[in-house]
C-alpha cells in the first residue's frame, strides 16, 4: 500500500485508540471498587444502550473481515456463517436472555450455582469461560496482524506480530482501568462506526451493479472461475462425506454456540432488569440482522470486483477481503477516494477489534476472579480484593492471547471464531439449560456436563486437521491427526448433554427440588435478582 494509505489509516487508528482512552480514563475516575461497577457498570445502561453494546460485542473482526472473505472465496458455503451467527440469536432471545439476567449476578456460574453445590460448579464454569474467552481473543487477534500486514504491503512479519502485542496491550488498558462501563462506551462507539462503515460499502457495491443483486451475484460467479458452483452449496464443504459432516458440525456450533458465550451473556446484567435485558436482544437482533445481510453483500462484492484470486495473494484465509474492496470502490490503488476509503475501512476494523478484546477479556477476567479465585480461597472473598484479581487476570488472559495470536496467524477469523462458538455450545450451554429447565438437575451433573463438553471439545481440536497434518494447520510439519473434522461440535456438543444426565442420574445427592423451584420462580419473574 502507498504511503498515503499508511499515513491516513494510521492517523484514523490513532484517533479512535485516543477517543477510547480518553472514555476509560474518564470512566476510571468514577467509583470501580465495587464488584457491581466492575463488572456490569452499575447496571444503569438503557436496553437501546446495552443493544448497541451487545451488537458491538457479536460483530467481531470474525464478521467483518472473516465471513465477507470466505464469502469471496467460497461463494455459497461461506454464507453459513451469516446464516449460523444470525439464527443464533433466536436462541439467545428465546431460551437465555431474560432468565440469565433473573438468576445471576456477574457471570455463567452464578446461574448454576444458584441450585448446586458452589464451590465445584464455579470452577468448572470458570475454566471453561475463560477458555471460550481465549479462543475468540485469538481469533481478534489474527484479524489485526492480517490488517496491519495488509496496510504495511504483507512485507513486514515483525509489524504484524508487534500488531498483535499492542492490540493485547491496549485491552488490557481498556479492562483494568475502565471496566464494565469503558468497555460498554468502547462497543458502542465501535457499533456505530462498524454499521455506517458497512452501509457505505454495501450501497457503493449495490451502485456499481446498479442494485440489481442479481448482476452481483452473476459477476461473482464469472469472475470465481468456478462458474454456477460458485452460487451452489459444496464448494468448500462438498468435497467428500468428512467435508459435508464438517459443515453439519459447524453449523450446530454456530447455531448453538452464541446462548453460551461468557461476553455476551455477561452483557445481560448490565441493565437494571430482565424486561430491559429482553429488549436489549431485540435492539441488537434489529442491527445484528442488517449487518450480516450486508456482509453478504460484500463477500459476493468482493468476489466479482478484487476477485478471489487477487484476495487470496493478499491473504491467504480472505481476511483482507473488505479493506481490498474498499479500495477498488474508492477508485483503486493510489486514487483519493481509494485512499480514504481504504484507511477509513481498515480503521473501523482496527475499532472493532479493540472492541471485541476488551469485551471478551472483561468476561474472562470476572470469570477467573468472580468464580475461580472466590471459590478457591475462603468463601466471602472481599470484593475490592477480587475487583484486583479481575485486573490481575486481565494481564495473564491478555498475554495468553499475544502468544496464541502469533501462533495462529495464517488461520481464517470466522473459522477461529467457529472452534470458539463449539466448546461454548459443548461446555456452557448443556449446564445452562439443564440448570433453567431441568428439575432433577445436581452437582454432579452440572460439573460432569462442563467437562464432558469441555475436554472432548479441546482434545478434538488438538488432533483434528486445524492443529497438524495439513498444509493449512497450525503445525503443518506435524501429523497428530487422530480426527476428521475440522469443527468438533457434531461430537462434543452432544457429549455435554449426554454427560449432565449420566452426572445426574448415577448422582448420590438427591435434587433439591427446593432450590429449583426458587430459582425458576426467580428465572420466570424477576424476584430478588440482582
Amino acid at each position: 500500500m502507498s504511503d498515503d494509505h499508511q499515513t491516513l489509516a494510521l492517523l484514523l487508528f490513532s484517533a479512535f485508540i485516543a477517543v477510547t482512552l480518553a472514555i476509560t480514563t474518564w470512566v476510571s475516575r468514577n467509583r470501580q471498587g465495587s464488584a457491581e461497577e466492575f463488572y456490569a457498570g452499575g447496571r444503569l445502561f438503557s436496553p437501546m444502550e446495552n443493544g448497541f453494546a451487545i451488537a458491538g460485542d457479536y460483530m467481531s473482526a470474525a464478521s467483518f473481515l472473516g465471513i465477507s472473505g470466505l464469502i469471496a472465496l467460497f461463494g455459497y458455503d461461506g454464507m453459513l456463517y451469516s446464516v449460523g451467527f444470525l439464527v443464533a440469536w433466536l436462541v439467545v432471545l428465546l431460551l437465555v436472555a431474560e432468565l440469565v439476567r433473573n438468576c445471576g449476578r456477574f457471570t455463567l456460574a452464578d446461574v448454576v450455582a444458584s441450585r448446586m453445590a458452589e464451590r465445584p460448579v464455579r470452577i468448572a464454569a470458570g475454566t471453561s469461560s475463560v477458555t471460550v474467552s481465549v479462543l475468540y481473543l485469538v481469533a481478534q487477534m489474527v484479524g489485526a496482524g492480517s490488517l496491519v500486514a495488509l496496510l504495511l504491503g504483507g512485507t513486514s512479519e515483525a509489524a504484524r506480530s508487534w500488531t498483535v502485542v499492542g492490540v493485547g496491550a491496549l485491552m488490557v488498558v481498556y479492562v483494568s482501568l475502565g471496566g464494565m462501563r469503558a468497555t460498554t462506551w468502547i462497543q458502542i462507539v465501535k457499533a456505530v462506526l462498524l454499521m455506517a462503515g458497512t452501509i457505505t460499502l454495501t450501497v457503493l457495491v449495490l451502485l456499481r451493479f446498479h442494485g440489481d443483486f442479481d448482476q452481483l451475484l452473476t459477476a461473482a460467479a464469472e469472475r470465481s472461475g468456478h462458474g454456477r458452483d460458485f452460487l451452489a452449496p459444496g464448494l468448500r464443504y462438498g468435497g467428500d462425506w468428512t467435508a459435508r459432516v464438517d459443515f453439519v458440525s459447524l453449523g450446530l456450533a454456530l447455531v448453538l454456540g452464541t446462548a453460551g458465550l461468557p461476553h455476551i451473556l455477561s452483557r445481560f446484567y448490565t441493565v437494571p432488569t430482565a424486561r430491559a435485558a429482553r429488549r436489549s436482544v431485540v435492539w441488537s437482533i434489529g442491527l445484528i440482522g442488517s449487518f450480516y445481510l450486508m456482509t453478504i453483500v460484500l463477500g459476493f462484492g468482493a468476489a466479482a470486483l478484487v476477485g478471489p484470486d487477487a484476495v487470496r495473494a493478499s491473504n491467504s484465509a480472505g481476511n483482507t477481503a473488505v479493506p481490498l474492496l474498499a479500495l477498488d470502490l474508492g477508485g483503486g490503488a493510489g486514487s483519493t477516494g481509494g485512499t480514504v476509503l481504504f484507511a477509513v475501512v481498515a480503521a473501523v476494523a482496527f475499532a472493532t477489534i479493540l472492541a471485541v478484546v476488551a469485551g471478551i477479556t472483561l468476561a474472562s477476567s470476572a470469570s477467573v476472579a468472580h468464580d475461580l479465585y472466590a471459590s478457591l480461597r475462603r468463601r466471602h472473598a472481599r470484593q475490592y480484593s477480587e475487583v484486583t484479581v479481575a485486573r490481575l487476570a486481565a494481564a495473564g488472559i491478555g498475554v495468553a492471547a499475544i502468544g496464541l495470536g502469533l501462533l495462529a496467524r495464517d488461520l481464517n477469523v470466522a473459522f477461529l471464531v467457529g472452534l470458539a462458538f463449539a466448546v461454548a455450545a459443548s461446555a456452557n450451554l448443556p449446564v445452562l439449560l439443564y440448570s433453567l429447565f431441568w428439575r432433577r438437575f445436581t452437582t454432579r451433573g452440572a460439573v460432569w456436563s462442563v467437562y464432558g463438553g469441555l475436554v472432548p471439545a479441546v482434545l478434538l481440536v488438538v488432533v483434528s486437521p486445524v492443529v497438524s497434518g495439513s498444509p493449512e494447520s497450525l503445525f503443518p510439519g506435524v501429523d497428530l491427526q487422530l480426527f476428521p473434522l475440522q469443527n468438533p461440535g457434531l461430537v462434543s456438543i452432544p457429549l455435554g448433554f449426554l454427560a449432565g444426565w449420566l452426572g445426574t442420574v448415577t448422582s448420590p445427592e438427591p435434587p433439591d427440588e427446593a432450590r429449583h423451584a426458587e430459582t425458576e420462580v426467580r428465572a420466570l419473574t424477576g424476584a430478588g435478582a440482582a
